[in-house]
């Protein structure tokens, strides 16, 4: 009987081991991957170059840069660089870039800059208001819903999209630079926003509790009026009162200076390009979801009573041949991509493999567009405008000229060269006049839309973008 049990517990333990070993790192396996290492013969001196230096700099692609080039056969008018500095407003600085030409040839003027503070400052107060209203409709939920697990993640980003920026400029108007500077909040806005983050949790636990003190949600919805007084007051020592009227004069190219005129921030927006702005349509490539349909994102809005964004999901090639056809048409466009992939910032060049790390290691790193999205390697997480485009005789596009919002010192003076393998590979929307549009994408944009939820892969950077 005792031989017995000893029999039964070497089985045991050599089906636990057996186990074991399929599962773990085991010695036997380690010995396996030194001994493939070694046989690919004496790497010494290419361990010594990467563990003593810039992994980066010793992929730099040579031909590419060599064969690199500054030349555009379509550029649009440039507005001077701007710079976002330590804040995630992106989205807006694109957006507003896209105008700032307009209004220069109006004031005829050789630079001209749109306040961001101003826009900022209330999209920050209408964020606020979105997240109370979110926390109220998500008050009975458990706390490892997961909705409300993202909702409290990120309560108060400096993230956005396109249709922020029309949303903003249609309720509250804009006003120019001199109007609303920057401070030294709005151009780092971690501090002020992990401030506000913490009173806006306090306001949903506080929110949650009334609810299980069975306060109705009209009383509810009056205390969160209470509660906007404090992120109010947070937001004007930010960045300053937002001004309800301004005295704008300007001195044009020739030196003539303009009479002193008074403007609501409305008023300005009106009379200088409120009417002159197409009716844009968001254009996304996203090889993950089909093609051809409209889709439409979960809690993807800044604004409370304003739908969540909607955009067309098309090949690349469309999007490509749109933003082609909007600046032969002399208009610029924004889109969103991944910055961080391609990016040789000290020459400004963004090209698909400026960085040959396939020859460094030895290691195979090609991955699909598809798998990057669904695999989260890759998401929409910087906007810049395009602002031209040089093409082939035949009219096809190699590279394209990318105005960015991060200052002259980086890239070149503050300019990117897109190449076209990189547009294929990193560029994910695009915002398109709509009249540009062929009949089958109209019709496509009539489609009832599919809605993605918040814990999309491709759409989670809406909430914590930094870039």
């Amino acid at each position: 009987m005792k031989s017995l049990m000893i029999i039964l517990i070497l089985f045991i333990f050599s089906i636990s081991a057996f186990a074991s070993d399929k599962t773990a790192l085991s010695e036997n396996l380690i010995k396996k991957l030194e001994e493939k290492f070694n046989n690919q013969g004496d790497k010494q001196s290419l361990i010594n170059a990467v563990t003593n230096n810039n992994i980066k700099n010793l992929s730099l692609n040579h031909d590419i840069v060599v064969a690199h080039n500054k030349h555009f056969n379509h550029r649009l008018k440039k507005s001077g660089v701007s710079n976002q500095k330590g804040s995630g407003r992106c989205w807006l600085f694109a957006g507003l870039n896209i105008f700032n030409p307009d209004l220069m040839t109006n004031f005829g003027l050789s630079s001209f800059e749109l306040s961001q503070p101003y826009l900022t400052f209330w999209d920050k107060m209408e964020k606020a208001n979105t997240f109370l209203e979110e926390i109220i409709r998500l008050r009975d939920r458990a706390y490892d819903d997961r909705e409300l697990e993202i909702t409290l993640d990120s309560p108060f980003g400096d993230g956005g999209w396109w249709h922020y920026v029309t949303d903003l400029l249609d309720k509250y108007g804009a006003v120019p630079i001199s109007a609303m500077p920057e401070t030294k909040q709005s151009t780092s806005t971690g501090t002020i926003n992990q401030l506000t983050n913490r009173k806006l949790r306090m306001f949903a636990s506080e929110i949650r509790e009334m609810h299980k003190n069975g306060k109705t949600e009209d009383e509810i919805r009056d205390r969160k009026k209470v509660m906007l007084e404090d992120i109010y007051t947070l937001m004007i020592f930010a960045y300053g009162q937002p001004p309800k009227e301004f005295i704008f004069r300007y001195e044009d190219k020739d030196s003539t200076v303009s009479e002193p005129k008074t403007y609501t921030p409305q008023s300005f927006y009106k009379e200088f390009f409120a009417m002159n702005i197409p009716e844009y349509v968001t254009i996304m490539n996203n090889p993950f979801k089909e093609y051809g349909q409209v889709y439409q994102m979960q809690s993807s809005r800044n604004m409370a009573d304003k739908p969540d964004m909607t955009m067309l999901n098309l090949p690349i090639e469309k999007l490509k041949a749109y933003s082609l056809k909007a600046l032969l048409d002399s208009q610029a466009v924004w889109f969103a991509c991944d910055v961080g992939k391609g990016n040789y910032g000290d020459k400004g060049i963004f090209a698909a493999d400026v960085y040959d790390y396939n020859t460094t290691f030895g290691i195979d790193f090609k991955i699909s567009k598809k798998d990057r999205i669904q695999y989260y390697d890759s998401n929409p997480n910087h906007a810049m405008v395009l602002m031209g485009v040089d093409t082939t005789n035949a009219g096809m596009p190699t590279k394209w000229l990318v105005e960015n919002s991060w200052g002259t010192k980086k890239g070149d003076d503050g300019y990117w060269y897109m190449y076209d393998d990189w547009f294929n590979e990193y560029v994910y929307f695009t915002i398109i006049d709509k009249n540009l549009l062929d009949k089958e994408d109209l019709k496509n944009l009539k489609k009832d839309p599919i809605m993605c939820p918040m814990w999309d892969p491709f759409y989670q950077v809406i909430r914590n973008s930094k870039n």
